[in-house]
């Protein structure tokens, strides 16, 4: 059976989860200064309970972003240096996708709008429709204002909306867009496995070297591990 651990520390949640011998097991922590303190315990908590190593694991998963800037650093960097060290193949996982699949197991949303708060009056947002294929784009990633990401919404698929950035804008509220607000709001490594499974099994991964933070905004750089070209 595959094994798959996910991490995700985008946003102002911490999270890990672990997919070993058909079982899920995860943690979740609201810590938005302390990722970096809690993230390897919370890894290392996991896999003591299965009473694996990391070098059991079959592919590592993590959240790109986008999200904060330093949490999407931390959250790269710290995928980096496990996969690095036990040489495991990675999955890449928008965080926006990852709230998107919770709607669909908790809810059975296929169409959803994911909203990010990206604070200076601007949102992360998307469309998205599940298909067979997965979660596919309606509408590109991208940073806005409200009044645009509003001007973009497709009302007629009635999506259900997850993520910070609804309740941080009144603009949204005030736009009487028919859409389902939910009360998801933020990211949890428990479901990047199923995203994870499905793309480690097309053959979907990268290496270590490979992996990027995906900020949205142009003018943030990513310091590259060195001989990365």
């Amino acid at each position: 059976m595959t094994t798959i651990l996910a991490l995700d520390t985008a946003t102002e949640a911490c999270s890990v989860a672990l997919l070993h011998q058909g079982q899920h097991t995860f943690m979740d922590e609201l810590s938005p200064r302390s990722h970096t303190q809690r993230i390897l315990p919370m890894v290392d908590e996991l896999l003591t309970q299965a009473g694996i190593d990391l070098r059991q694991v079959d592919y590592l998963a993590f959240g790109r972003g986008p999200g904060s800037f330093t949490g999407v650093r931390v959250g790269v960097g710290i995928a980096q240096g496990l996969a690095m060290g036990a040489d495991l193949p990675v999955v890449a996982l928008s965080n926006l996708h990852i709230m998107a699949e919770q709607a669909y197991q908790t809810l059975g949303a296929t169409e959803v709008v994911a909203l990010i708060d990206a604070r200076m009056n601007e949102v992360y947002f998307t469309q998205l429709t599940k298909t067979a294929d997965g979660w596919q784009d309606i509408i590109p990633e991208q940073v806005c204002a409200p009044e645009k990401a509003i001007a973009q919404i497709r009302q007629e698929r009635n999506p259900t909306v997850v993520g910070t950035g609804w309740a941080a804008y009144p603009a949204f509220a005030s736009a009487d867009l028919g859409v389902i607000v939910s009360d998801i709001t933020l990211p949890s490594a428990r479901y990047m496995l199923p995203l994870a499974l499905a793309q480690a099994t097309q053959g979907r991964t990268q290496s270590a070297l490979e992996i990027e933070p995906v900020y949205l905004r142009n003018e943030v750089t990513w310091k590259k591990l060195p001989h990365k070209q």
